[in-house]
């Protein structure tokens, strides 16, 4: 009789336990722990000291016209539940040799832009900077929202700092893959990767179908593996292009025009959703239209899956 309560007991901690780490294994892959990789390159993203405007449209507050390559002027479904985020940044890498300017900046303007302009709840976005940008507090953050979104939620990922490129076992089939940079290093001095199609994984029946993926780091133009309905992936350059970062902007080149001149100066603002020209409703498609236009020595890329434009 002790040996079947012990049985039992045993059987109720399984069940009490998250399921989570299981749903990860796909393909005969532990998607919830770094992957084995080969000929990894990591795509520093080049600090410089001054590149010229591009000159690129402004279209000012609800005003102006332009020719652009992503924004229809027609307005999508709205959000209809919570607003939810994961913001991540890192500048400070493991000793020196990588560290960024900007990176960090970029994440604390980002997590700024969805509270004051796009009324996301402080409680519902996280943010992660430099060392709390671990692989495993990635991991958890988006194991965390999945357990919690509801469907007609909206989920922004975002994240700024290095990319890589490289062959790696992450269930695609891709020759090249691409990956962001965590804040962790192996004890050879190579760091830890999260894979674009690890990622796919992670977001892999994720309660929602309104999520948006931005990427402000080298390579990151191959993160459309992200890619599918009711998905934007908007990627700060090219899949071979690296990315660049100046003190020029105090931010990386992307994420100065696509949040700062376009979303928060209002300046990417050509269709005036909301009837008010005085305030700025800027679409995610009008803030890349923008970025577009102004970026120079790195081509953004987008990949729009979302039925007409997107307000977050």
């Amino acid at each position: 009789m002790k040996k079947l309560s012990a049985i039992v007991v045993v059987l109720v901690v399984l069940l009490s336990l998250p399921m989570v780490a299981s749903v990860q294994q796909r393909h005969g892959i532990d998607y919830s722990k770094p992957l084995y990789a080969e000929d990894v390159t990591i795509g520093h993203k080049i600090t410089v000291d001054y590149i010229p405007k591009a000159g690129g449209f402004r279209g000012g507050r609800g005003g102006g016209t332009s020719t652009t390559t992503a924004a229809t002027g027609i307005l999508g479904a709205p959000v209809e539940g919570e607003k939810y985020a994961i913001v991540i940044g890192i500048a400070d890498y493991p000793g020196t040799s990588s560290d960024l300017q900007y990176t960090d900046d970029d994440a604390q303007l980002v997590y700024d832009t969805l509270i004051n302009v796009y009324g996301f709840k402080p409680e519902n976005v996280i943010l992660l900077l430099n060392m709390d940008a671990s692989f495993y507090n990635i991991y958890n953050a988006v194991m965390e929202l999945k357990s919690k979104v509801q469907p007609g939620d909206e989920v922004v990922f975002y994240f700024s700092g290095h990319g890589s490129t490289g062959r790696a076992d992450d269930g695609d089939d891709e020759v090249i893959d691409e990956a962001i940079v965590t804040h962790d290093g192996n004890p050879d001095g190579s760091f830890i990767l999260i894979w674009d199609g690890q990622l796919r994984a992670w977001f892999e029946d994720f309660p929602t179908d309104r999520i948006i993926f931005i990427f402000d780091s080298c390579y990151s133009g191959g993160m459309t593996d992200l890619a599918a309905d009711g998905r934007i992936v908007v990627m700060a350059s090219g899949e071979r292009e690296f990315s660049l970062e100046s003190a020029e902007w105090g931010h990386g080149q992307f994420t100065y025009y696509f949040f700062l001149e376009g979303i928060n100066e209002g300046y990417a603002d050509v269709y005036d959703h909301d009837g008010d020209p005085a305030t700025p409703d800027v679409t995610v498609e009008e803030a890349f239209d923008y970025t577009f236009a102004n970026c120079e020595q790195q081509t953004p890329v987008i990949a729009d899956g979302f039925t007409n434009d997107l307000l977050p």
